[in-house]
């Protein structure tokens, strides 16, 4: 399971620089990573692990701008098609999970 965070905040006036910047740093800290301009993703185990941080991230919010949260599989994650201009690129590599014996 993957959860995608995509955002738009308004960056016009310092305050909302550095919320734009706090937002963004909160999503690293959560172990988000960067796809794309505004669009952070990160792997879960489950559906239930994801909610927490969920959670955290609506807290975070600025009162401004929009965010939205995505809930993808893994194999619909993996089926993303990936280009630079006209040419295919690979995508990121899957998620592994960690067995315990």
């Amino acid at each position: 399971m993957w959860v995608m965070v995509m955002f738009d905040l308004p960056v016009k006036t310092k305050l909302d620089r550095r919320r734009y910047a706090r937002f963004r740093k909160h999503l690293l800290s959560k172990g988000f990573f960067k796809l794309q301009y505004s669009v952070y993703a990160r792997p879960f185990e489950s559906q239930e692990k994801s909610e927490s941080i969920q959670q955290a991230i609506t807290l975070e919010t600025p009162p401004s701008g929009f965010v939205r949260m995505l809930m993808v599989t893994d194999k619909q994650f993996g089926s993303m098609k990936n280009f630079m201009g006209k040419k295919a690129i690979e995508p990121e590599p899957p998620y592994r999970q960690i067995m315990l014996f």
